[in-house]
């Protein structure tokens, strides 16, 4: 077994990105498939009780290549992997990267066919892409394996809309939910009380009209909205402004919707929320969001729940007595908390037995029997029960918003999934950017931006009928 180290690929070249950048724009019909011949072979009959350590008997020596991101999910993860190793004989590499550059780096492997990756990291908006584009292995074939499949799988046992959101593409399971996020309302209780507050805002504008004066002082300020331009403007900024607003990116009939009455509130809203944020905050990504919470700069952010472990750990939070959680405010459709995670996914490029020895993995470090200690180390489970056992929920107080935001408010729609996003993500970004920024007005960058996405979904087929409109 190996020790636990960052294990990492040689780099690719940033031009080569570029290229896979632009092959990734291509429509998915146009994008290579992983050949049949790649498909898992079937594992040699199990007699007696399965097994895990029976179950990769057949695979042991099999060396495995994941994509992690630097992220407390993924460090839980990579503290569980020996005991995998030591039980499978199965050996879980891990490269760690960027989030910004993790999909074009997949992408990059998957139309040159390098196989680099076994292990695929599938953010939600990902999913459609993959699917559609062949470049992962429906998991139905490994579910139905009785050599591979545990007994104990219990696809149930996840909440059904990160099973839905993060691993299902047009009813086809292709990833299992491992690094789970919820929007949730992180606050520093000991600011608002010295303010006078009881508890935290209700509604965003109580946010803004009433702990905003009151908190935004003395070079600390009320609330910090990471807003930095790419998939943080788009998705954590942007569009978590526009649901409980009443707005949405599309409409009912697949329309862009961004300049009707709702989604324009939404981001009036936060362009007069900016007020009570720090004046540079168009240049906060999560880091600097994260941080300025847990040093006392900031009394309340919107975050995912997975960052909940730079707030409780003493050598990166100076506020770990007074952190608090809620649920996200309410708008005038009540609340809208945003929706983020991922899966993990079988690369179709990878070999018979690489697959079948990822789909162990998977299978494992996302099961019910390692969900509790994923948790304890870091990570955000995507499994039911164990959020129903009372010395976790003593021990992390977050979990009460969280799940309620994943069962009563959870839109699996929060971004659409469809292949197209990661394009229309950027022209958000860029446009959100400069409304933030003043360049351009609201009004103006929403009728903008209508027009762009409307046209990447007509040429993509979604108004002829030769692509279903699915999100």
């Amino acid at each position: 077994m190996q020790t636990p180290q960052f294990r990492r690929f040689g780099l690719m070249m940033s031009a080569l990105l570029i290229v896979a950048m632009v092959l990734s724009a291509c429509a998915p019909a146009a994008q290579p498939a992983a050949p049949a011949q790649q498909a898992a072979a079937p594992a040699p009959a199990m007699e007696g009780e399965w097994t895990l350590a029976k179950a990769a008997e057949p695979y042991k020596g099999a060396s495995i290549n994941c994509v992690f991101l630097d992220r407390p999910g993924y460090r839980a993860a990579i503290e569980l992997i020996p005991e995998f190793e030591a039980a499978t004989g199965i050996d879980v590499n891990w490269e760690i990267m960027p989030y910004e550059n993790s999909r074009e780096k997949q992408v990059l492997d998957f139309t040159g066919m390098t196989g680099n990756y076994d292990c695929v990291l599938i953010d939600v908006v990902w999913i459609g892409e993959f699917a559609a584009s062949g470049w992962v292995v429906p998991m139905q074939q490994f579910m139905d394996n009785p050599a591979l499949a545990d007994p104990e799988l219990n696809l149930e046992g996840f909440f059904p809309i990160l099973l839905e959101s993060f691993g299902t593409w047009d009813n086809v399971v292709y990833g299992l939910p491992f690094d789970n996020y919820s929007g949730v309302l992180f606050y520093n209780r000991c600011m608002l009380e010295e303010a006078g507050f009881d508890g935290p805002p209700a509604t965003w504008q109580e946010l803004m009209d009433v702990y905003g004066p009151a908190l935004t002082k003395d070079g600390k300020y009320a609330y910090a909205l990471q807003s930095r331009r790419g998939e943080t403007q788009s998705a954590d900024s942007f569009m978590r402004m526009i649901w409980p607003f009443g707005g949405s990116l599309l409409d009912e009939n697949f329309e862009p919707n961004l300049t009707s009455e709702e989604s324009l509130t939404g981001l009036n809203f936060r362009q007069d929320l900016m007020k009570y944020m720090p004046p540079d905050i168009v240049e906060w990504d999560h880091d600097e969001t994260v941080q300025g919470l847990a040093q006392g700069n900031v009394a309340m952010i919107t975050e995912w729940s997975a960052f909940n472990a730079y707030f409780t750990n003493p050598e990166t939070s100076r506020i770990v007595d007074c952190i608090d959680y809620a649920v996200e405010p309410a708008g005038p459709v009540g609340p809208r908390p945003a929706l983020g995670g991922f899966s993990l996914g079988v690369s179709a490029n990878s070999s018979p037995e690489k697959q079948a020895a990822t789909w162990l993995f998977i299978q494992w470090v996302t099961s019910e029997a390692k969900a509790k200690d994923y948790i304890r180390a870091g990570g955000v489970s995507g499994r039911m029960s164990a959020y129903e056992d009372p010395e976790l929920q003593a021990q992390f107080p977050y979990f009460e918003p969280l799940v309620i935001s994943w069962k009563e408010y959870g839109n699996p729609v929060f971004r659409p999934r469809f292949p197209e996003w990661p394009a229309i993500s950027e022209l958000i970004a860029q446009t959100g950017t400069e409304m933030m920024l003043g360049s351009i007005s609201v009004e103006d960058g929403a009728k903008l931006l209508n027009e762009q996405i409307r046209q990447i979904l007509d040429a993509a087929g979604y108004y002829s009928g030769q692509r279903p409109q699915l999100q």
